[in-house]
């Protein structure tokens, strides 16, 4: 496939999904499955050989599974491409391969990423990986529109429906737009914060996510750690499970085919967190 090319078909995701930080049990994936959560997205730069995908996948009948995002400076493409069709071969579309360039500050051989990344997606062309079962992770408009024209979409993280309404309007009705939204059940907004924060703190020192910020209208004080409750409130939801559901709503209201909703406050606040959001977000309609 070339760059003059167009997006492939959207995938179908669901209207909601789960992000985690690692791999899930199958078990877990099981009891999200039955929520009637679409996706499982496993984000923290999995390794290329995606051991993790297919116990998840055999122990559910029709769970979506994704990286989000496998980083082409750490996985090796042509070994990545090869787990790729392991796992097509052995459930057929029900895995999306979610790719990006990671972060500067973390890695020593960020040069050119955006070359970097039109290479990468070369080379998973020239292993024959489908652009309808890849997405790209996208903030600023230029990856946005290489997402768009070599994959079937793009998922932002770390964003806000303000963001989600930009890139809809960007790239038109007809790519994928998949963004991460976290959350914290609770109606104590200073600890939804406090929770918040010690995740986003981490990026608050990463340039590509703080200048996508600046570019959503957050001023430098609102960035300066550990953030003011301003920005934090916009990037983790809290409250009551409607109260964040309607404003994970949001982000379809402005133009996502999907959310991918990563939970805060430890392991075992995830699955309950999720089974609380499930009726809200009317999943079973």
């Amino acid at each position: 496939m070339t760059d003059s090319e167009g997006p492939s078909l959207k995938p179908a995701l669901g209207r909601f999904g789960v992000w985690t930080g690692g791999p899930v049990s199958p078990d877990q994936a099981v009891e999200i499955e039955k929520l009637g959560y679409g996706t499982l997205w496993v984000g923290a730069s999995p390794a290329a050989d995606l051991a993790f995908v297919e116990p998840i996948l055999d122990k559910t009948e029709s769970l979506q599974v994704a990286t989000g995002i496998v980083n082409i400076w750490t996985a090796d493409v042509d070994e990545v491409a090869k787990s790729y069709h392991r796992v097509e071969e052995a459930f057929p579309g029900r895995f999306l391969l979610g790719v990006g360039v990671g972060h500067p500050e973390h890695t020593q051989a960020y040069t050119k990423p955006y070359q970097a990344l039109v290479d990468y997606l070369d080379k998973l062309d020239t292993a024959k990986v489908p652009t309808s079962r890849r997405v790209v992770a996208a903030l600023g408009p230029k990856v946005l529109e290489l997402a768009a024209r070599r994959s079937a979409g793009a998922h932002p993280y770390l964003t806000t429906p303000v963001h989600t309404g930009q890139a809809r309007e960007l790239l038109g009705p007809t790519v994928l737009i998949a963004p991460e939204h976290k959350v914290v059940l609770t109606d104590d907004a200073e600890k939804a914060r406090e929770i918040g924060r010690e995740t986003v703190d981490f990026y608050l020192g990463l340039s590509n996510y703080v200048n996508n910020w600046k570019r959503l209208g957050f001023t430098d004080e609102d960035l300066v750690r550990p953030g003011s409750d301003r920005f934090i409130d916009a990037v983790v939801a809290h409250g009551s499970p409607e109260a964040i559901a309607e404003r994970l709503t949001e982000h379809l209201a402005a133009g996502a085919d999907h959310v991918a909703i990563q939970v805060l406050g430890g392991p075992d606040e995830l699955l309950s967190t999720l089974e609380e959001l499930a009726g809200p977000l009317k999943l079973d309609s």
